[in-house]
């Protein structure tokens, strides 16, 4: 409770305590709320070498609240990058975090999350389908709301079960997440960023340099199938995280990539869209006319978008993600109106995955 702005909470220790305390005999001391985490609470982004790529889209993430996917190899540096994520997030607005309060105080009372703070949930690749839609027979919230506005990390994410990712498709599309029951129907919250990784094949080294592979094609032709196309088109960041040379990894850290400057990066990106886009809604959320609007003139980019799409084979759910990568990077850069080069640095940043 003391997490709710504007209140002050007094803690008791039973009924006399608090009577004692309504007529004024004693005085008792107001409960203070922990403070928001600090970016020292939060592993470095200048700690992981090289990525450069990677880390840009990381960056448009954080700063437009777009889904993305990693590929690459075991301990290339998936998962690392994916913990880095939480420190470069803007805090949550009131409205926000009230939202969260109040569905963290639903689930548990034990680790509900600071104030100002954004969730970060990271389920087991083995948890159940329930546990992470929701469900039960009395319907509880799944990582998906208990994620809301926050960060959902799916670790392994072909290794989760087909239905679980299946029931994805609805939240990354609405933001919200309807479970229906013999008794009632129950629509929960889910508006999260997305962050999956997963490996390029089974055994986890196809395309690696340093190592072959030993899947056979139809052993990886299996292993992609688990993560369907519907599911891979509402991501919008699609980018492979390679092995690096051990030269790469002994260099020095580049000032440019620590949390402090990134973030720094991502809040005046996150300003502009607040004062551009209705209501605040962030670019990976822009809808129809929203998205025209806030691209400024299109005359420019046309011909590029053509380009891409049709060299691409993309589809017209693909189209939407293209142009919102464009507007946030766009807006990384301090910029009305997109260029062409945004255009095609998102597409760079959309690659094909899992990669052929």
């Amino acid at each position: 409770a003391a997490l709710v702005p504007g209140i002050r909470v007094t803690a008791v220790a039973n009924l006399r305590q608090a009577l004692h305390w309504l007529r004024g005999e004693i005085e008792l001391p107001a409960i203070q709320p922990p403070p928001p985490p600090s970016l020292a609470s939060f592993p470095d982004l200048i700690d992981i070498r090289g990525h450069k790529t990677p880390k840009i889209a990381m960056t448009v993430a954080a700063a437009g609240r777009h889904n993305l996917l990693m590929v690459g190899p075991p301990g290339s540096g998936k998962t690392a990058l994916a913990r880095r994520l939480a420190g470069l997030l803007p805090p949550s607005t009131p409205r926000e975090a009230l939202e969260i309060l109040k569905i963290h105080t639903v689930q548990s009372t034990s680790h509900v999350p600071s104030y100002n703070s954004r969730p970060v949930r990271s389920p087991h690749h083995t948890s159940s389908t329930a546990s992470l839609l929701g469900g039960g027979t009395e319907p509880r919230p799944g990582e998906v709301t208990l994620a809301q506005h926050g960060v959902l990390f799916l670790d392994e994410l072909p290794e989760f079960r087909r239905e679980a990712l299946e029931g994805l498709r609805q939240p990354l599309e609405e933001g919200e997440l309807t479970i229906g029951r013999a008794r009632q129907t129950v629509t929960m919250p889910a508006d999260f960023l997305l962050v999956g990784a997963m490996n390029p094949c089974p055994c986890g080294y196809h395309g690696c340099e340093q190592r072959p592979c030993t899947c056979t094609p139809g052993q990886r032709s299996r292993y992609h199938s688990r993560v369907s196309g519907p599911l891979l088109d509402r991501i919008d960041l699609q980018v492979e995280v390679p092995a690096l040379p051990a030269a790469e990894l002994h260099r020095p850290p580049d000032p440019e990539w620590s949390t402090a400057e990134v973030q720094e990066r991502v809040l005046r990106a996150v300003e502009r869209q607040r004062e551009r886009n209705p209501e605040g809604v962030p670019n990976g959320r822009l809808q129809d006319a929203d998205l025209e609007a806030a691209l400024g003139s299109t005359t420019r980019i046309t011909g590029v978008l053509e380009d891409v799409l049709r060299i691409r084979r993309l589809s017209g759910r693909a189209r939407v993600r293209l142009l919102r990568i464009a507007r946030t990077l766009a807006d990384l850069d301090a910029r009305e109106v997109v260029a062409p080069d945004d255009l095609l640095s998102a597409a760079t940043l959309r690659s094909p995955v899992p990669p052929t």
